[in-house]
């Protein structure tokens, strides 16, 4: 979970996922979105794949990204779902303080 957290925590990264829920997008494409040299988002695209959040494959000279939506909500509901509602410290009576 650390990774995708990791991933999530750059802005650069959340608008690369945000558009890549429109379809698969060419790293070319995704690029052009940027004002960042190629080797600034390959470093993005790096920390996306190693979070599991996108799969890239070759199409000829082209690598196309894909978003794994999956992963990503299921992270999230992890993350949710580690925090126990009912553990949530009970609100102090302002009586008992005086």
């Amino acid at each position: 979970m650390s990774s995708i957290f990791k991933a999530l925590s750059d802005p650069t990264r959340r608008r690369v996922l945000q558009l890549l829920q429109r379809g698969p997008m060419s790293a070319g494409e995704l690029s052009e979105q940027f004002d960042v040299s190629k080797p600034t988002m390959s470093a993005h695209f790096a920390v996306l794949k190693e979070a599991d959040l996108v799969h890239a494959e070759k199409d000829g000279k082209s690598v196309i990204y894909h978003l794994k939506l999956s992963v990503l909500e299921e992270a999230l509901l992890g993350f949710v779902h580690s925090f126990n509602p009912g553990a949530a410290a009970a609100p102090v009576d302002q009586k008992d303080k005086t």
